[in-house]
């Protein structure tokens, strides 16, 4: 049972090393321009960044009811 197991296992870490083989490989210099380009880029758009309207925001701190 284990033989058989580790064949298949064997069988599955060769596909995975094939499928990673086929990727198209970019260097790390270039994709961190491109990185940084799309941040700046999109920077307008994250709340993180710009903060979120109290409007739209859903956590903001609700109305407590006074009642009691």
């Amino acid at each position: 049972m284990s033989g058989s197991f580790s064949v298949s296992a064997m069988k599955m870490v060769i596909q995975q090393l094939w499928l990673g083989a086929r990727l198209n490989q970019v260097k790390v210099s270039h994709a961190a321009t491109d990185f940084k380009q799309f941040c700046l880029q999109n920077a307008q758009h994250d709340p993180l960044l710009t903060g979120v309207s109290s409007n739209i925001n859903l956590f903001r701190l609700q109305n407590v009811c006074s009642f009691l």
